[in-house]
């Protein structure tokens, strides 16, 4: 199962998110939950790069993907908070199609 963990501040800003696991729907390379779950973040990052200019902290690995995002000016953060909340609305709509396979948690940053 691919697990899911967005870490929000106090604001309700996201703070960081990580991903691991594999989701054994389909054989490597045929597993479309997989996949959607790949492009879905690595290009929500790329966005946010892209778009903003803000390079995040990213750590990865097989099956494995962390992203934590270094403090912003409002403007800037605004802007990235959309790409990601735009990220969590994409990674939900496949969890409620494969439940199964992807599971999201919400947690509350612990320090600020």
């Amino acid at each position: 199962m691919i697990e899911v963990t967005i870490i929000r501040k106090d604001s309700e800003n996201i703070h960081s998110f990580e991903i691991s696991g594999h989701a054994f729907f389909a054989n490597r390379g045929k597993d479309i939950v997989c996949a959607g779950v790949s492009a879905v973040s690595i290009g929500a990052i790329n966005a946010v790069h892209a778009l903003t200019g803000v390079t995040p902290e990213i750590g990865h690995g097989d099956g494995f993907l962390r992203c934590v995002l270094p403090e912003l000016q409002d403007g800037i953060n605004e802007k990235v908070q959309l790409l990601l909340e735009g990220m969590v609305v994409s990674l939900q709509t496949i969890e409620e199609d494969y439940g199964k396979y992807i599971k999201i948690t919400f947690k509350k940053q612990e320090v600020e």
